[in-house]
């Protein structure tokens, strides 16, 4: 078997079309948001009183000593709280539920990533990496369930004889498109750690 014929390199070959749709739509969305919280500073304060009331920003202080330990933390909550709960669990319920959810999701994260000082313009170098990795991690599983729902939806198209047979089919391209996306979580998860620990400082110093 080639690497072209690794099924989950051969799913995103064949719905080439929506993958590249799936991109150029979740980073516009979180492009948008951040043009809106740098627009009205209001939705980015918003955002931030979020995170120190939900206790999240309490948690990353608590755990930024140690990169292995927030590092795990991330891959956690990419995996489960986004990944299993936000995209995935829903669309297994609702069809494409995932997907707009995810939407607002990038929306929102736009605004809170809207740097407050200098320090946070410089965080904003490495973190653009960190971004882009996550982001293509969630971009698997959104072809994922978006090819779930349209088997669900139009069994015949994928030569289905019922539902179940098109959700099953849907299930299992799903199954293979979250491989690669747990190798980008675990590898955008040890970056953002260690970057945020080991970058951030280094980089303001010469750049401020």
């Amino acid at each position: 078997m080639t690497v072209r014929e690794w099924p989950p390199f051969r799913i995103i070959g064949d719905n080439a079309r929506v993958y590249v749709v799936a991109n150029v739509a979740a980073y516009g969305i979180f492009l948008i948001g951040f043009a809106l919280g740098l627009a009205f500073p209001h939705l980015s304060d918003a955002q931030s009183v979020r995170l120190e009331d939900d206790g999240t920003a309490d948690l990353v202080r608590s755990l930024f000593a140690d990169p292995w330990l927030f590092a795990l933390t991330i891959l956690a909550v990419n995996t489960l709280r986004m990944g299993a709960l936000t995209i995935i669990a829903p669309s297994l319920i609702v069809p494409f539920g995932g997907i707009a959810l995810f939407a607002y999701w990038a929306l929102t994260t736009g605004m809170t990533l809207v740097p407050q000082n200098e320090i946070g313009w410089v965080a904003l170098i490495p973190h653009s990496l960190t971004l882009i990795v996550e982001f293509q991690a969630y971009l698997l599983l959104l072809l994922g369930v978006f090819l779930l729902g349209a088997y669900w939806v139009n069994p015949r198209a994928v030569g289905a004889v019922n539902r179940r047979q098109a959700y099953r089919r849907g299930l299992r391209d799903l199954g293979w498109l979250a491989l690669p996306a747990l190798v980008l979580f675990v590898t955008g998860a040890v970056y953002e750690a260690f970057s945020l620990r080991y970058f951030v400082h280094p980089l303001a110093e010469l750049l401020l």
